[in-house]
């Protein structure tokens, strides 16, 4: 709902709001810092929190294909389209904007897979924000808690509207309140923080389909795992998190991946157990490393086992990886029965004829 941004001004920087109202788009300062180093990390946690906090409550719940998903936590209906009805996601999360003791119902539930990341997301970026406000004097501080108080006012005010009057867009009341348009919210995010989009939304709709109540809380919990264990780990140059496994990847050097997989929601089979697999890139076309070049992996060997792994062992595991790529080398000629080197993970099975 609202875009923060930095601004230089005799001999401080201001941290701005931009966001829309009845009249126009508008900005207000929301508080002054010494330097640029110290506003950077606010502006960009105050971001990811509007980001976080006003998606949810922007779009309806749908399935990956559009269709409409109804969920027994989302039993208010708005209209959306005249040919059928839609729900919202829940706004629960708005509360941890404010309150403390909320942030810890953003590490629980079992709403959707989507949903459930966001909240992660979101308190990822509370986190950040109190790390960032942590250097700034105490009339700083309580300026930005100020300005939570404030997005998370217009939030509520706005989910408080009459959907029957304008369904499209919730206007604030008075005129010099904010605005929230319902589609269309007004956010700025970093580059890389894809987990708000529609595609990794329609991704994680699609995997969660036809899934149990159980098997979603069950999947939401090792997808926390995962998004923690990614958030700590050391190089994000090497890895990437897609959906519900974390890849490392040296590509071209020595063509070695590796990655870690946790179980797919509806239990398909060869993804019902968390997994650390380790394989190779088999070059189809092209040169190596060349942009146009094409590869397929080849699991080499994998380390299976029913419960999940500590957060510890799977950043320990990736920090090996991605800091020494001979490792995976050297990992790949494990037999079975034996740990890759240095870790926890034991080798159940080799894919190798």
């Amino acid at each position: 709902m609202t875009i923060y941004s930095q601004h230089p001004s005799r001999g401080k920087v201001q941290i701005l709001a931009t966001y829309r109202e009845p009249g126009g788009v508008r900005s207000s300062t929301v508080t002054s810092v010494a330097d640029a180093t110290l506003a950077l990390p606010i502006v960009d946690a105050l971001n990811r929190i509007s980001a976080c906090a006003t998606v949810p409550v922007s779009v309806w719940e749908t399935e990956g294909d559009g269709t409409v998903c109804l969920s027994e936590q989302t039993a208010e209906l708005r209209d959306c389209h005249e040919e059928y009805l839609a729900a919202s996601y829940p706004q629960e999360h708005v509360a941890a904007l404010t309150d403390q003791t909320a942030r810890a119902d953003l590490l629980e539930g079992a709403h959707s897979l989507w949903y459930e990341q966001v909240k992660v997301l979101l308190y990822h970026a509370l986190s950040d924000l109190d790390d960032a406000v942590a250097a700034v004097p105490a009339p700083v501080q309580q300026a930005i808690a100020a300005e939570l108080e404030s997005e998370a006012h217009g939030l509520r005010d706005a989910l408080a509207e009459d959907p029957d009057e304008e369904p499209d867009v919730c206007v604030l009341q008075p005129e010099n309140r904010r605005l929230c348009d319902f589609g269309s919210p007004l956010v700025a995010i970093a580059d890389g923080f894809d987990g708000l989009s529609d595609e990794t939304r329609d991704r994680l709709n699609r995997l969660e389909r036809d899934a149990t109540t159980e098997q979603i809380r069950t999947a939401a919990t090792d997808l926390r795992l995962l998004l923690d264990a990614d958030r700590k780990c050391a190089n994000h140059e090497l890895t990437f998190l897609d959906d519900f496994t974390i890849t490392v990847d040296h590509w071209p050097y020595r063509g070695h991946y590796l990655n870690v997989d946790a179980p797919l929601p509806r239990r398909d089979p060869g993804r019902d157990e968390w997994r650390v697999e380790i394989g190779r890139w088999i070059e189809e076309s092209g040169d190596s490393g060349e942009e146009n070049s094409s590869a397929r992996g080849e699991p080499i060997l994998r380390c299976v086992q029913p419960a999940p792994p500590a957060v510890e062992e799977i950043v320990d595991l990736l920090n090996r990886s991605a800091e020494r790529p001979e490792h995976l080398a050297a990992w790949a000629t494990t037999p079975v029965g034996e740990m890759l080197s240095g870790t926890t993970f034991a080798v159940t099975e080799r894919c190798e004829e």
